[in-house]
């Protein structure tokens, strides 16, 4: 019998309804609109898209948004300038500066990130949220990780005491998975370019989350029947073809649930964005 198709349109509409109806009772409250600031330096065409699809994600929730542009010969002085202004605003709850950087000034990516007030850090990078989140207690966590973790939970899918199996250990997904699914009482593994016998750790887990960055890595043979399946990758093969880490096609046959790409886990990301915008201004405007 094939997976489930957990649809991420279906979870992201959720996502984006609760944060509307926070963002109105807050208003309704405070007399505050939250607010998120974009930084965008250069003329990267995604990360342009990226920034319209916040912008209008924005506009469709009740939330303000402000788009900073700056040319692609930005110095490191002037983004940082740029940094403290949003952060001494009273209009901006939520900071974000949109990735990749120009490479003059990607080196510096850690003192840009740092720079962010954690109170605003809407991302979830700065490294007092990441200590939070190791830590058990409340923070802002990135938003592909954590809009994985509440789709789980919607779609009624058992976390405590399972095997969960995480490819790949970057900062963004990997790292932030791990810490989430612990919290939810998973048993975790965490494995990387140095595993051993991947497929024999993947053929373990009852929740196996992909976010490695390689077309149809996971395949079918690697994966435990029944298990749930979240591909976080989203890879072009061509000018006008998305596929993620997992071999869709097969692994679908196997498992019990499974996310799609495109369609999964990609739409989650904005709209865990605004929640962390809504969560930000919440923070700041309720003592």
């Amino acid at each position: 019998m094939a997976a489930r198709i957990l649809e991420g349109r279906e979870f992201a509409a959720r996502f984006r309804a609760e944060a509307k109806e926070r963002a109105a009772a807050l208003r309704e409250k405070t007399g505050v609109t939250p607010g998120l600031g974009v930084i965008i330096v250069g003329a990267n065409p995604a990360s342009k898209v990226y920034v319209r699809n916040k912008n209008k994600a924005c506009a469709e929730l009740g939330i303000y948004s402000e788009v900073i542009e700056m040319p692609g010969n930005t110095t490191k002085e002037e983004l940082l300038a740029q940094i403290d202004a949003l952060n001494a605003s009273e209009k901006i709850h939520g900071i974000l500066v949109q990735l990749p950087l120009p490479a003059a000034i990607a080196k510096d990516g850690h003192e840009i990130v740092n720079r962010i007030s954690p109170a605003k850090d809407v991302d979830g990078f700065h490294p007092i949220n990441v200590g939070r989140l190791v830590m058990g207690e409340e923070a802002l966590v990135p938003c592909t990780p954590h809009g994985c973790l509440r789709m789980l939970e919607l779609a009624g899918i058992e976390m405590d005491g399972k095997r969960a199996v995480i490819i790949g250990r970057s900062n963004i997904v990997g790292k932030p998975m791990l810490h989430l699914l612990l919290a939810r009482h998973a048993t975790v593994t965490i494995c990387h370019s140095h595993t051993k016998d991947l497929a024999a750790v993947t053929r373990e887990a009852d929740i196996l989350v992909a976010a490695i960055g390689r077309p149809h890595f996971v395949t079918a043979d690697m994966v435990k029947k029944g298990a749930t399946v979240i591909d976080v990758g989203i890879n072009r093969i061509a000018p006008k073809k998305l596929v993620g880490d997992v071999d869709f096609a097969h692994v679908k046959e196997v498992a019990g649930a499974i996310t799609p790409v495109p369609g999964g886990v990609g739409l989650l990301t904005v709209a865990m964005l605004m929640e962390n915008v809504v969560q930000a201004a919440e923070r700041q405007l309720i003592k």
